[in-house]
């Protein structure tokens, strides 16, 4: 009888002494307590195949349920896919009664466990959390990979982590637009804002990467071949496919609700949320329910500002591990030129938005209550223009005629100091609470005042009643002439 404490490295010993010792197996089967017919099994395995792996115990794959009948083990796992899934007690007790009605011996509880962990992990998957689970944990993806730096950009937004100072006072929660050369993982260019993503935002993420940056050290520019985003309303929106079809970049989008493609911007977000955020006040961890862990301090430009500092001094600068360089060092090898565009004017489609047409007067034009002025302006008084401007900056604004560019116009009581139009409205909105309350409190006052009677007309007295006559305890009122 086979001992169950021989491995496949113990037969493994055995058959070399017979091959080297010249031990014969009949000697060896008395020694070790094993058929010879055992040990031969064993030497033609081992000739066959030359390895260890030879002589390891075959399990059956219908051990424990050779008795089964095939109906109650395909019962079994049906019962073990339902949703949600019942306990192995309870899938034992519904087929025991089952097999003894059959007349059937009932399976063990182990035979009932053994058919369960047989199933499927996919089909579990599926079967209890669904496609979407199944399709994160078992589809292969496949990765978009790029071959040179600008080849194909990566563009998506987020929510971050930290509650920032918005310009009524209140906590509110950032979002960040970031663009991802593909190839390098170098950042291209970004935008952090308030409110729902929009293509406005995504255009002002694409403009932010495409143009020559001003901070030194972030040389990322140029167009990309393809840019590669997700399937959002802002990313599908008629203005971005224009953008894209008039600079030659090639929009691609993943399919809906399968964002796996896209893993290397996610770990952007991973490394902006663990590498900058926690070091900022305001930062939410997960699990918080949205509460910071220290009050906010930082306004929107404080935060716009550390995220700049972060991606040009940090991440850009860090070597990557899958591609062991740092982003900025591998999206400059090679001393490849990038494709640009023929001037700043052609990028404002993307970073500036299309206002109402605004007609040009003597004094220039006017838009959102300031007034902007250009010399150019002076031949097309009376004309209908469109005006182009960047939010991030309202003391110049883009004037364009029937799509063409025209000039330049500046605010020249703005023009000593960039103004944003949020700060803009901000600063209406608090002059219009500060007369709002000014003006309640006038009235407050007139309303305080006693009443000016001198002019009105004098009130006549009130015509005097007859007095009832009093009734004693014993009377009572007449009310037929009868009584």
């Amino acid at each position: 009888m086979v001992r169950a404490r021989y491995s496949a490295e113990d037969r493994a010993v055995l058959l070399r002494r017979h091959l080297d010792e010249g031990i014969p197996l009949a000697a060896l089967s008395s020694e070790a307590g094993i058929p010879v017919r055992t040990l031969h099994r064993w030497m033609s395995q081992y000739r066959a195949d030359q390895t260890i792996a030879s002589l390891e115990r075959r399990q059956r794959s219908d051990q424990g349920i050779r008795s089964l009948p095939a109906d109650l083990a395909g019962a079994i796992e049906g019962l073990a896919l339902r949703r949600p899934p019942p306990t192995l007690a309870f899938i034992h007790r519904r087929i025991s009664a089952v097999a003894e009605d059959r007349g059937l011996r009932p399976p063990s509880y182990s035979t009932v466990r053994a058919i369960v962990r047989g199933i499927d992990p996919g089909m579990r998957t599926m079967a209890h959390e669904g496609d979407s689970a199944y399709r994160d944990r078992f589809e292969v993806v496949f990765r978009r990979t790029a071959s040179r730096p600008n080849e194909q950009w990566q563009c998506d937004h987020t929510e971050l982590d930290i509650a920032v100072i918005d310009s009524s006072g209140k906590q509110v929660r950032p979002w960040l637009t970031v663009v991802l050369d593909d190839y390098s993982r170098a950042a291209a260019g970004y935008t952090v804002f308030l409110g729902a993503p929009t293509s406005f935002q995504t255009g002002l993420a694409l403009h932010h990467a495409m143009r020559r940056k001003t901070v030194p050290g972030w040389p990322v520019m140029g167009f990309p071949d393809v840019l590669y985003s997700d399937h959002g309303s802002d990313f599908t929106s008629v203005h971005l496919e224009r953008v894209c079809l008039d600079t030659h970049v090639r929009l691609i989008h993943s399919r809906p609700g399968v964002p796996q493609g896209r893993g290397k911007i996610e770990r952007f977000y991973r490394t902006v949320t663990e590498g900058l955020l926690p070091h900022l006040p305001g930062f939410i961890p997960h699990g918080r329910n949205g509460e910071p862990i220290t009050a906010p301090a930082l306004s929107l430009e404080q935060l716009d500002h550390a995220l700049e500092q972060f991606i040009v001094k940090e991440y850009n600068r860090q070597k990557h591990s899958e591609t062991q360089q740092a982003s900025i060092e591998r999206w400059a090898a090679g001393g490849w030129v990038p494709r640009m565009p023929a001037s700043d004017e052609d990028l404002d489609l993307l970073l500036l938005t299309v206002a109402t047409e605004r007609k040009v007067h003597r004094d220039g034009v006017h838009f959102q209550g300031i007034r902007y002025l250009s010399l150019t302006l002076s031949a097309y008084v009376g004309e209908a223009v469109t005006l182009r401007y960047n939010p991030r900056d309202m003391a110049e604004i883009r004037v364009y005629l029937q799509d063409a560019f025209l000039c330049s116009a500046i605010a020249p009581e703005l023009s000593s100091g960039a103004i944003s139009l949020k700060q803009l409205q901000a600063a209406r909105s608090l002059r219009r609470k500060d007369l709002k309350k000014q003006l309640k409190g006038k009235l407050s006052l007139a309303d305080a005042l006693p009443f000016d009677d001198r002019y009105a007309p004098p009130v006549p007295p009130e015509p005097s009643r007859p007095e009832a006559p009093a009734t004693g305890p014993g009377t009572r009122l007449r009310i037929y002439a009868e009584d």
